[in-house]
């Protein structure tokens, strides 16, 4: 019996069987193959320097929507739904304002989530709202703009009296938040830029007439959660929550220049205030129970790490931990003033590392900036229970710098494991005035003489008569 083909598939067998005749042909030139090898190697390289490159020929660009992006609330929008166009040219105030709102309407439901894709996000200053996360996409840049009207005025601080720079409004945040609860910022690390260099600009030739503003800034809220971002060029301070509880910030890279980018604090509380003089006495909120850890920081004008000056509500029960602070003027610090009132207590500071900076740990009574003149000089802070614990470096001129005053002796300070390589062969580089405190075991490079002396074993060795000693030489 003779089996019958359909017409479709006689011709695809025939196809096979020419196809089989004809690659032995076409391979037994060598000069063909060669050819062949050499256009696919070639081919294969340019498509990858152009994939790298970033530009060139839309065929050889990177296609898709990049990495998708989670669902983290019940419900999840794109800034895209509400008319945002991601070209660093339309204004995109509006786009989130829409989508703001539409969010605010889910609360009960768990909220909602928005998302900013990839692209440049040109807006003025906008407000938040609770039970939000909003989330920038690999490759999503929200840019602030630059021009100073289109930001809002908002009443000075209450714990500051005015603003930060000058009496009376000031700027509001970038993005903003107030009486608010369950708000998360988070990403694959998207970026929001406030392109702060006009205004460190127009501060420097005293152009601007109202203190400027944050990048972000949350006031009066709750669970507040910072992850997995890049927030750069503030043109003020970068992240400050104000009188808020349970704030998390996590994985987050903070960007400003090393010079002529004033006020730029990574994060307060990582330079921790709580109010300026009589104002922040009177406003009467501490900030305590604070958690600092695994931290990289870098300040070429001021210190890695700060308290104060303005704690005039008072600080404690601080925890600073597992940082490294390489090539900057001052690592850690700690400064106030007569007039702040307040205080600062159960600070420690543990496995810190110092990499190549001018003084390691400061403590400074006498840095004398007030809001006004009305401020009380006989409001005094109290400085106490404060220990270093397992501090190590190299490169650093002047390891510690602790400068009391008769009126504001330094109290129960601690240090202990303590190994600092110096790069000024000096004496009296572990400087001292008006402190009181104890040194456990053996540390580098000797201590002052007005901290008593304890062995390993904490077992006193020495008491010191000499508390009030002045060894202060800032010309080191």
């Amino acid at each position: 019996m003779v089996e019958t083909l359909p017409v479709g598939r006689f011709q695809l067998q025939q196809q096979r069987l020419e196809l089989k005749r004809w690659i032995p042909a076409f391979l037994s030139s060598h000069k063909t193959l060669f050819v062949l090898l050499w256009i696919a190697a070639f081919g294969s390289v340019f498509f990858w320097q152009w994939n790298i490159g970033g530009s060139g020929f839309s065929i050889f660009a990177k296609v898709g929507p990049g990495r998708p992006m989670p669902k983290m609330r019940p419900f999840a929008f794109n800034l895209t739904d509400f008319g945002g166009v991601g070209d660093g040219i339309a204004d995109e105030t509006a786009a989130f304002e829409r989508a703001i709102l539409a969010i605010s309407k889910f609360g009960k439901r768990g909220g909602a989530q928005l998302n900013v894709p990839p692209g440049k996000w040109l807006t003025a200053p906008f407000n938040l709202t609770s039970h939000m996360t909003l989330f920038l996409a690999e490759d999503a840049e929200i840019l602030g703009i630059q021009e100073e009207k289109r930001w809002a005025l908002m009443p000075p601080l209450p714990s500051y009296g005015y603003g930060r720079e000058h009496n009376g409004s000031r700027y509001g945040s970038l993005i903003h938040g107030q009486n608010l609860r369950d708000v998360v910022i988070t990403g694959h690390n998207g970026t929001i830029n406030g392109q702060g260099q006009s205004w460190w600009k127009k501060y420097r030739q005293k152009l601007l007439n109202h203190s400027r503003g944050p990048l972000v800034q949350i006031m009066w809220s709750s669970d507040i959660v910072i992850s997995d971002i890049t927030l750069r060029d503030s043109p003020f301070w970068t992240f400050h929550p104000y009188d808020c509880k349970n704030v998390t910030v996590r994985n987050v890279t903070i960007l400003a220049p090393i010079f002529e980018a004033p006020n730029t604090d990574g994060i307060d509380p990582v330079a921790i205030k709580s109010g300026w003089d009589q104002y922040g006495i009177a406003y009467g909120r501490p900030s305590r129970n604070i958690l600092i850890r695994n931290l990289i920081i870098r300040s070429m004008v001021s210190a890695g790490i700060s308290i104060g000056s303005e704690m005039s509500g008072g600080v404690s029960n601080v925890t600073v931990e597992n940082v490294l602070v390489w090539s900057s003027r001052r690592a850690v610090r700690i400064k106030t003033a007569a007039g702040r009132g307040g205080y600062v207590r159960d600070i420690t500071y543990r496995n810190l590392t110092f990499d190549n900076a001018r003084v390691g740990i400061v403590i400074k009574t006498d840095y004398n900036e007030h809001p006004d003149d009305d401020f009380d000089r006989k409001a005094l802070p109290i400085i106490r229970d404060i220990s270093f614990t397992e501090i190590h470096g190299h490169g650093v001129r002047v390891p510690v710098r602790i400068h009391g005053s008769k009126d504001i002796p330094i109290r129960n300070v601690t240090f202990r494991d303590i190994s600092i390589g110096i790069t000024y062969k000096k004496k009296h580089i572990f400087q001292c005035a008006f402190v009181e405190g104890r040194v456990i075991g053996t540390i580098f490079p000797a201590p002052c003489e007005n901290l008593d002396r304890y062995d390993e074993e904490e077992r006193l060795v020495k008491l010191s008569a000499a508390q009030n000693v002045t060894d202060i030489d800032y010309d080191i």
